[in-house]
Formats: C-alpha cells, sequence, structure tokens
C-alpha cells in the first residue's frame, strides 16, 4: 500500500471507528487478543527467522505479555472537579490517525501492545515496520485486521507499510493527517521526526545498571540478573546490560552467577579475545553477533566453554568499553567497588542519564530509597529481575515503549489519548 493509499484508507477507517461505543471498542480489542493467542508459537518462530536475533522460547514470553497485560478502555480514566460554581470534566479522546516506527529487537510484540493501547485510545494506526522483520509485521497486522474486520466490519484500521525506508517514514509522518507520531526503538529516526510540528512519543537509548550491595539476597541477586541479562539474548531496552558489585560479597555474588549457567570471564587473555570478537575497530558493537546466544559469542572469541552457557560476565574496571556501550547481546560487565555510595556514584555514571532503568539488590530501606531518588530512571526495580520492569514477576500493565526522551516513561492507552476539559456552570455538584 503507498502512503496516500494507506492514509485514505487509514482515514475512512478512523472516520468508522470514532462512532462506535466504548463496549464496541473493548470488544474489538478482546478479538484481537482472542486471535493473536492462537498463533503465538508462529509469530516467535518467524521473529527469530527473519530478525536473526533472541530465543523464540523467550519472544513467546514477550508476545503473551504484550497480549494479556496491556490494557484496553479500562485505562482511560475520567477526573472530575466539583464546586459551587459547577461541574468540571477531564476526559481522554483520540488524536485521530497516529503513525509508530517498529524496531528489530521487539517488532511483533511493540506492534502488539501499541495497537493495543491506540486503538483502546480511539485511534487508527499505521506501523513503519523495521526493515529487518517487515514480514513478521505484515502477518500479524494481517491477522489484527481480520479480527477487527470480524469484530465490526472495518477494514484498515491497523495498517503496516511494505516499505521501511526513511523516505517513506518521512513522508508519512509529515502527513498532514497524521496526528501524533510514536517512535520506538531507532535513535536517528527520533532524531529526525522531534522537530515536526507535530506530538511526537519517543522512546530513546538505554543503558540499564544492576546494583548488588553488601546487603543483598546473593544467590538471589545472581538468579535475578541472569535471568533478566539473557533473557532473549539480551536484546531488550530494559534488562541488565551493566552490574556494579560491592566488593566485600563480589566472589561469592560470581559462584551465584556461574551456578545459574554464567560463564564469568576473569582473565586478561579471554577478555581480550572477547573483546576482538564484540566490538569492531572503531569501538562499536559488533552488528553479526547483536542477539546472539552466549555459546555462539563464546565461540566466536575462541574461548571454550559449556554450551548450557546463558550469560557472559566480565569482571574488569568502569573504563572499559563494555561498559558505557549499551551491548544488545548477553555481554554483561561486571564493576567492584568499595562501598555502596561508590556503587551509586558509578552506576549513575554508567547509566549515563538516560533515565531508562536501572535495578538495585539490597536489603538496607535507606539504600533503596536513595538509590531511586538518585537514578531517577522511568523504570527502577527494586530485589528482582529487570523483567518485572515490564510485568514479568511484577505488578503493573506492561509496555514495549519507554518513552524516555519525550518524558512519558511507560506508555499505556491513556498516554496516546488527548486530555480534554468539559465544564458546566452551576450544575451537578451534591456535595
Amino acid at each position: 500500500m503507498k502512503i496516500d493509499q494507506a492514509m485514505a484508507a487509514a482515514k475512512e477507517a478512523y472516520e468508522a471507528y470514532s462512532k462506535l461505543p466504548l463496549n464496541k471498542r473493548q470488544q474489538i480489542i478482546d478479538n484481537i487478543k482472542s486471535n493473536l493467542l492462537q498463533v503465538v508459537p508462529e509469530i516467535a518462530t518467524k521473529i527469530v527467522e527473519e530478525t536473526g536475533m533472541g530465543k523464540a522460547q523467550d519472544k513467546i514470553v514477550k508476545l503473551l505479555l504484550a497480549i494479556q497485560k496491556t490494557p484496553g478502555v479500562e485505562d482511560l480514566v475520567t477526573e472530575a472537579q466539583t464546586g459551587d460554581d459547577g461541574l468540571t470534566l477531564y476526559e481522554l479522546s483520540s488524536y485521530g490517525i497516529v503513525c509508530t516506527s517498529l524496531p528489530c529487537t521487539n517488532p511483533c510484540e511493540t506492534l502488539i501492545n501499541n495497537t493495543i493501547s491506540l486503538l483502546a485510545a480511539g485511534n487508527a494506526v499505521i506501523h513503519i515496520p523495521h526493515p529487518r522483520a517487515v514480514n513478521v509485521s505484515k502477518y500479524v497486522t494481517d491477522i489484527i485486521d481480520r479480527a477487527i474486520y470480524y469484530a465490526s466490519g472495518i477494514e484498515h484500521l491497523v495498517i503496516t507499510l511494505e516499505d521501511s525506508s526513511m523516505q517513506q517514514a518521512s513522508e508519512l509522518m509529515n502527513h498532514p493527517d497524521v496526528n501524533l507520531i510514536v517512535i520506538t526503538g531507532n535513535g536517528r529516526m527520533a532524531r529526525h521526526f522531534l522537530g515536526c510540528e507535530k506530538r511526537v512519543i519517543c522512546a530513546g537509548p538505554a543503558n540499564p545498571v544492576a546494583i548488588v550491595d553488601e546487603t543483598a539476597d546473593i544467590a538471589k541477586a545472581a538468579k535475578d540478573i541472569v535471568m533478566g541479562a539473557s533473557f532473549d539474548n539480551n536484546i531488550m531496552c530494559i534488562t541488565e546490560k551493566n552490574i556494579v558489585v560491592v566488593e566485600e560479597i563480589a566472589d561469592l555474588f560470581i559462584e551465584g552467577l556461574e551456578y545459574h549457567h554464567a560463564h564469568v570471564i576473569q582473565n586478561e587473555e579471554d577478555m581480550l579475545k572477547l573483546t576482538a570478537a564484540v566490538l569492531t575497530e572503531d569501538m562499536t558493537m559488533n552488528l553479526a553477533l547483536k542477539g546472539k546466544s552466549a555459546p555462539e559469542i563464546l565461540k566466536a572469541a575462541g574461548i571454550p566453554a559449556s554450551t548450557d552457557v546463558d550469560l557472559i560476565v566480565v569482571d574488569t574496571v568502569k573504563i572499559h568499553p563494555f561498559v558505557t556501550l549499551e551491548l544488545m547481546m548477553p555481554v554483561v560487565p561486571m564493576i567492584r567497588v568499595k562501598d555502596f555510595d561508590a556503587a551509586l556514584d558509578t552506576a549513575l555514571m554508567i547509566e549515563q542519564g538516560y533515565r531508562h532503568t536501572a535495578v538495585i539488590h539490597s536489603q538496607s530501606i535507606e539504600h533503596l530509597d536513595r538509590a531511586a531518588c538518585v537514578m531517577k530512571t522511568s523504570i527502577f526495580v527494586k530485589n528482582a529481575s529487570s523483567l518485572a520492569g515490564i510485568g514479568v514477576g511484577g505488578e503493573g500493565a506492561t509496555s514495549f515503549t519507554i518513552a524516555t526522551i519525550t518524558g512519558e516513561g511507560s506508555t499505556t492507552a491513556r498516554t496516546f489519548a488527548r486530555k480534554r476539559r468539559c465544564c458546566m456552570a452551576n450544575g451537578f455538584s451534591i456535595r
């Protein structure tokens, strides 16, 4: 579908959709979820085959999360104020036609999560897929489109383009009929379109760090961090990319990591081999290893290891390039520090002011409180895997667009709705 065709189809669909009551919106969303649940394993397999990244079993978890823990119209909460001068309502209504960009790391999870949220808010959606996930994104969109049609008779309320070039994106996002832009996982696109004369909701870069202090439950901390940092081969923006551990318990913590299938590198020779494999000559990530498994990475580096390794941990110093470069692979540096104060200072430096995600393992209320206040991240997880921050083993709705650049944080339906004020003077106050 060309841009003009997509816009015409979305506009017609939005006009029909905007006339439906909230109950019908929720019925449509329920039908979408029901249809998607039937093909989750197929979608997961297609994502791995097309992108060449991650693990199918972990993608199933993410897909189920997006389908089951993305709220619908119940997220659109009405506020009211009454007094001597009458009644004022604040309600959330649609923007109209929304254009979104999708990442290669969570292409269908983000598509599903944002589609449900955007439809709950009353919008029509045009997705720009990542070039590495065009086919699977179209596959999922076709399922969603059929589910909407069978529930309402409306076609093309959700569209995914076949061309994901920057030229196509620019033409679409600057189209006069696009009312809102949502950008996930594409820093170049984010920088390009933040200057649009439209509302933009924009996710940003991340370098999540986990602090482990001397009071932590060391065994649990090791288990949680391996689980988070190895999940889907660490291609998610929220999962642990660095560990800062207090020296006093560092060796015990390493034992815990190894028990949970982490390969810990402490000798200089292996560290140099791994660095040469993972980084290019200009100190950027080797894209050929992005999203690959720990055994594949160790093999590429020429480091013998067990085949059941889930995570590679490098015991290093904070000046190593692994520390400040977000590695989208199961390779995590570990930095030893003398005490909690040093841990907090180091973690703040590593996170680089992105204000995305941070994790702490501690039994000290004072440490937990101070770290949360100092780090100021959109997602802050205490004594759990980073995955708790999006609803895996933690409470709350899931979100695959963490809008750090524009400040919304975890996004849901209410994020993608306009807040409107409606007043009635001299009436409806019964206090």
